[in-house]
């Protein structure tokens, strides 16, 4: 079996109202959608966190890979991803990061030749039903969705999602500047929500040590399951750490640092990035060797969500309910797409490969956005482009 081509499609898929983040508001996913077909008739599916990383796929990865055997993902990695002390040395890892999605795409077809799904390819399930947070965060209103834009209407949201739909597990960015708005909210939240619900938080970094002391003490009392990010730094969180008794969690896969300084407790990644399934799961060894955690992040669409319901599947690890935007998601590129959990959990795709298909049309409409509009940005007001709000850092 060989690789005869790798098609890239950009997409736009919006949420239905954009959130607040450090950065402004977030509008949703502009993604890259990997198709990388075989000489055999084959296609594994794959994606990639962001859409520069599909032009590296389309000018670097894809002309290397032609002609390479798709399950023989060692010698694919080799044609693509420089020795790991030429990117230290460079800083450069997009490589890493494009061959990651790809390498989703040949985990994919490796579970469609030999007719299994990706779990029982990676040892079995340990598991079938992936718990995910739902999501909270402040929106401003937009074409009728969104306008939780109070503690009161956050808290409301938060309610119907647990009569709604059996949710228990809460995870959301207060991020408005105003640290005491966040500390009202989550009062509210335990309130309403009850003592077994889970609530964990994220501030994308945006409090200076100073401020994050005095937040989390005064969060503590309301049994934080984990925060994010509180700071910039991994040296400020074990700073932190020695003022409070809540675990953290960070995007930033550096373990090394955490081992060595205490801090964080957890690492919360997306698959490319870590460069693929394999990488993924040796970083996940390496987490349960040096006592940490680990879970998915969100923002994806349903093929990279796809692998992460089939790794949690097969992974002892990952107990903790990893992250989830889907209830704010208006499509997907995939059939019956997005996933949306139930009493908190998704149940795992049981076909072969990642058990997921791609929706024609959904996908020549979630292109057709991207390229009449471009990239979504983050940083921005999308309802006032001009606009860039920054945040104020406290």
């Amino acid at each position: 079996m060989k690789i005869t081509n790798i098609r890239v499609t950009h997409v736009n898929v919006p949420f239905d109202a954009p959130f607040w983040w450090t950065g402004g508001l977030y509008p949703g996913a502009s993604k890259s959608i990997i198709e990388v077909e075989t000489d055999e008739g084959v296609v594994g599916l794959g994606e990639a966190p962001w859409y520069h990383f599909g032009e590296v796929i389309k000018s670097e990865i894809a002309p290397a890979l032609i002609g390479a055997d798709p399950l023989d993902i060692a010698d694919c990695e080799s044609r693509c991803v420089p020795p790991w002390q030429i990117t230290a040395n460079t800083g450069e890892g997009a490589a890493s990061v494009a061959f990651g999605a790809v390498e989703v795409a040949l985990w994919d077809i490796r579970g469609k030749v030999f007719g299994l799904p990706l779990f029982k390819l990676l040892g079995g399930a340990v598991r079938k039903q992936i718990k995910f947070s739902e999501y909270f965060s402040f929106r401003p209103e937009h074409n009728g969705a969104g306008g939780e834009m109070t503690a009161e209407a956050i808290v409301d949201y938060c309610q119907r999602m647990q009569e709604e739909h059996g949710s228990t597990i809460f995870e959301g960015k207060l991020i408005l500047g105003d640290p005491e708005l966040e500390i009202r909210t989550v009062r509210l939240l335990r309130e309403r929500l009850g003592e077994k619900a889970q609530i964990k938080l994220d501030s994308n970094m945006q409090y200076s040590l100073t401020t994050a002391r005095w937040l989390l003490r005064e969060l503590e009392p309301f049994n934080i399951r984990n925060y994010e990010d509180p700071v910039a730094t991994f040296e400020e969180m074990a700073a932190l750490r020695q003022h409070s008794i809540i675990p953290f969690s960070t995007h930033v896969p550096d373990l090394k640092r955490a081992v060595a300084l205490g801090a964080p407790d957890n690492f919360v990644c997306n698959f490319a990035a870590l460069g693929g399934i394999s990488k993924t799961l040796k970083f996940i060894a390496a987490c349960e060797a040096m006592g940490k955690g680990f879970w998915c992040y969100s923002n994806d669409l349903g093929i990279m969500t796809a692998a992460y319901l089939h790794v949690s599947a097969a992974t002892p690890l990952i107990t903790e309910s990893s992250q989830s935007l889907f209830r704010w998601q208006v499509g997907d590129v995939i059939k019956n797409g997005p996933f949306r959990q139930t009493n908190d959990v998704v149940t795992v795709p049981e076909g072969p490969g990642l058990g997921v298909e791609l929706d024609p049309d959904a996908i020549r409409h979630w292109a057709s956005e991207f390229e009449k509009n471009g990239p979504m940005s983050h940083f921005h007001d999308p309802a006032n482009p001009k606009h860039h709000r920054t945040l104020p850092l406290n």
